[in-house]
């Protein structure tokens, strides 16, 4: 916030001073600039008169004065909108981590509520909400036509109170129903979980508490793993991450980069653009990273997968991001009030804006959809338990290998362990066992981020990217 006002002074001042020089165009131009603004201003008091005037209902001043601002704001862009007393005070307590309501961060496209992920461990994951979800109806009545913020305040209500939202989602034949209960969200910003060697760092959310969490979690992670040098590797998980504050993004982002650009923004003005670097320190201390992302990967998550995969700082894997290439800043207008408006793009290191566009993986890797109820799901499954030969070992009578002793044995033992826990993984969650095992393909030709030749990064990943970096 003082970042842009202090930039919008600066700009103020510099043409002050340029009007002294040229006063008397400037100054016809700037009278003709606002007569046709004051006229569009006697244009709003004229509708404003009229409808308090011959509306078929009385009209509440105070609602359709906030309905006028929201609604010019709305026209700007999706992220765009204004605050009233509520609504800036639920913004408030998200940013801080605990709040009311069902865990889902939506936006609105062609005039449909759109879910742009569910949060870990809420009502609405645990319902079966998926990314890309589309909900039509809230208790039976239609969300068409209404604004985000008035359909977002149809699925508000009391805390234990019964919901059922209607869901449209690509691939099912007709729309379907989920209910669901209301309750307060508190936001576990970051889970941690060893998988055989490798460290997974689960992400949901940007707010004030992501950075010490993740530095805190990270830390008892390693030391369950053994200590640094039994890790293979992280697992930066950043699957329906709906994004947040800049400043976590930025911090998440410097946690594992040693030196280096992390994000650019550029706002309407020259002056209002600002560059973001790396401070010295690896948490990861070189290990390998894989960062994994979804299409509910939005915002804050891709600043962070973006400086990540253009410093070859981490592999990228999964599939293409949501593409929110776009910072919007808060700004109080009243005492309770603020409005919310788009101030500017980023760009990653080497110059590209994902705006609409998203991040493309370096490798695609699709969740399976899993088998619905009644689905054939048995049919490749063993139908004895009775044990076939399969091996030189089940011979009878085979050769012993002498030459194994028992303590390696039992390495190999447990190593086949691993193989084996990854690969039931796969059946739980696809997507993060392929990353596991990418870390261990790293592991075992002992990479280390920091042998990476500096000509390397960042990565020129997007068309005429180096242009882009040399132009801000």
């Amino acid at each position: 916030m003082k970042h842009y006002l202090l930039a919008g002074a600066i700009g103020t001042l510099a043409g002050a001073v340029v009007a002294t020089q040229f006063a008397g165009p400037l100054v016809a131009q700037e009278t003709g600039r606002n007569a046709s603004v004051y006229e569009q201003l006697d244009l709003f008091g004229n509708v404003f008169e009229r409808v308090r005037a011959d509306y078929v209902e009385s009209v509440d001043d105070k609602k359709l004065i906030e309905a006028a601002i929201n609604g010019m704001l709305t026209s700007l862009d999706p992220h765009s909108s204004f605050l009233a007393a509520k609504d800036y005070e639920d913004m408030q307590t998200q940013t801080r981590g605990s709040f009311g309501g069902l865990g889902i961060e939506v936006g609105q496209e062609d005039g449909l509520v759109k879910v742009i992920s569910p949060i870990d461990d809420t009502p609405a994951a645990e319902a079966g909400v998926k990314a890309g979800d589309f909900i039509t109806h809230v208790n039976g009545e239609s969300l068409m036509g209404l604004s985000l913020d008035e359909a977002v305040e149809k699925m508000r209500g009391p805390i234990g109170s019964e919901i059922k939202i209607t869901i449209l989602r690509e691939g099912e034949k007709e729309p379907f129903d989920l209910t669901m209960t209301r309750d307060t969200i508190k936001l576990t910003v970051v889970k941690t979980r060893i998988e055989g060697h490798a460290v997974v760092l689960r992400v949901t959310t940007f707010n004030d508490e992501t950075m010490d969490t993740l530095r805190t979690e990270m830390a008892k992670a390693i030391k369950d793993a053994g200590g640094i040098d039994k890790v293979t590797g992280f697992v930066l998980d950043l699957r329906n991450n709906p994004g947040g504050l800049l400043n976590q993004a930025i911090e998440v982002s410097d946690a594992f980069l040693d030196k280096g650009e992390i994000v650019s923004t550029r706002g309407r003005k020259p002056e209002e653009s600002e560059r973001w670097n790396a401070k010295p320190g690896d948490l990861a201390e070189g290990k390998p990273m894989v960062a994994l992302i979804n299409g509910g990967s939005a915002s804050a998550s891709e600043i962070v997968t973006g400086a990540l995969q253009d410093h070859r700082r981490a592999i990228v894997v999964g599939t293409k991001s949501f593409g929110k290439g776009s910072v919007q800043t808060v700004m109080p207008v009243t005492a309770d009030s603020a409005i919310r408006l788009t101030t500017a793009r980023y760009y990653t290191p080497s110059g590209r804006s994902i705006q609409a566009l998203g991040i493309q993986p370096d490798i695609i890797v699709q969740q399976p959809t899993p088998p619905q109820a009644g689905e054939d799901e048995d049919e490749n499954k063993p139908k004895t338990d009775s044990k076939f030969l399969s091996s030189e070992a089940d011979l009878r009578g085979a050769l012993n290998n002498d030459a194994v002793s028992d303590e390696e044995k039992k390495q190999m033992e447990e190593e086949a362990k691993e193989v084996e826990a990854t690969a039931k993984l796969r059946d739980e969650d696809y997507q993060l066992a392929y990353a596991v095992d990418i870390l261990k393909g790293l592991a075992a030709m002992d990479y280390n981020a920091k042998a990476v030749p500096e000509e390397a990064k960042p990565a020129n990943t997007g068309e005429n990217a180096a242009q882009g970096a040399q132009t801000q």
